[in-house]
């Protein structure tokens, strides 16, 4: 017997991605429900090459379903994941709602697919930030290695980070730029972001940092290990899919560039492309629509001991989002986890 499987969000653009992977990786579903508000009810989503009428999340009754992939925003899934859980039903949330929760495990397949087992507390499963899923898919195995000791990132993320309406403010201000047009501000984003750069996502915290910046921190640690220094930059680029990370990581052991590129070409869900030419890196109009977190310009950084510099990018609606959550689900699937006597009843 196949499973049931909703997508809550099913009309936004993590949402609407979910479907697709679901489909692209065949995932063993009976039946996938799109479900969204009641504004979106009766819109029409695709799934693979079926198309799906949008269903009203008020009204319906996830106690045949058996998982839940949750990408409605934060205050949704703060009202709707607990209730859904407490029907048998594992919620996958992709938003922040939970993911500092004691009783909720945040996951990334690659890194800590054992901490999973931690999710009936509540039948609730944390996805990370966009951010920093790609980051620890590559940090994981290094940290292996040769045990990280501090981490310092910037990064470069796209406007789908901040949902549809950011990606038409890029979109309608660069047209305005060509047109000589007006060129609205005041949007999503607190200052212009066509050919522009902005070093602010999410709000402020009292020391200066974003809670994007925060957020890398917290869950670094959560996921990866709690001795780890992270400090972070995060900044909004004119880029419409794919985020980027500059990473410069201290180690506890050496680890020259080579050993770091040789385990990282052998780590799961990383493809290193790292020539040392013109064009022998990824950028993220190359990483957009695929699922891997791609690594480029391995280095040794000489000013700290045991130091190393890479580039790190990857497809925000996917790693960081739609296919992290998919994968999330495969795991539970896969190591039978899922306690289905209410359905075969």
């Amino acid at each position: 017997m196949g499973y049931k499987i909703a997508v809550v969000g099913a009309t936004g653009n993590v949402g609407r991605e979910m479907l697709d992977i679901l489909a692209e990786r065949a995932f063993p579903a009976d039946e996938v429900v799109a479900l969204a508000s009641r504004r979106s009810q009766g819109q029409e989503v695709s799934y693979g090459d079926k198309t799906l009428k949008v269903k009203t999340l008020d009204t319906y009754d996830f106690s045949d379903t058996d998982i839940c992939l949750m990408s409605a925003g934060g205050e949704t899934s703060k009202e709707w994941s607990p209730r859904i859980g407490q029907q048998g039903c594992v919620v996958i949330d992709n938003s922040s709602a939970f993911r500092y929760d004691a009783d909720v495990p945040l996951i990334v397949p690659e890194v800590n697919a054992d901490a999973i087992v931690g999710f009936t507390k509540r039948n609730i499963i944390a996805n990370p930030n966009c951010s920093t899923a790609q980051l620890v898919v590559a940090l994981k195995p290094l940290h292996e290695a040769a045990t990280i000791k501090r981490v310092v990132v910037s990064t470069y993320q796209s406007v789908s980070g901040a949902g549809k309406e950011a990606m038409d403010e890029l979109f309608n201000q660069t047209r305005a730029v060509f047109t000589a047009g007006e060129i609205k501000q005041g949007g999503k984003f607190t200052k212009r972001i066509a050919f522009n750069v902005i070093p602010h996502i999410d709000v402020f915290m009292e020391d200066g940092y974003t809670k994007e910046e925060w957020k890398m921190v917290a869950e670094t640690k959560k996921m990866l290990d709690p001795k780890i220094k992270l400090t972070a930059t995060a900044v909004r680029v004119p880029v419409f899919i794919g985020h980027a990370e500059s990473v410069n990581i201290e180690f506890e052991r050496p680890l020259s560039a080579e050993k770091a590129s040789e385990i990282l070409r052998a780590a799961p869900g990383v493809l290193v492309i790292d020539k040392r030419e013109n064009g022998g890196y990824i950028t993220p109009h190359e990483a957009a629509g695929e699922d891997a977190t791609y690594i480029s310009r391995i280095r040794e950084d000489a000013t700290v001991e045991n130091g190393l510099n890479f580039w790190c990018v990857s497809d925000n609606l996917r790693k960081g989002a739609a296919l992290n959550t998919v994968q999330i689900a495969e795991v539970l699937v896969n190591r039978k986890l899922l306690n289905r006597s209410k359905r075969a009843a």
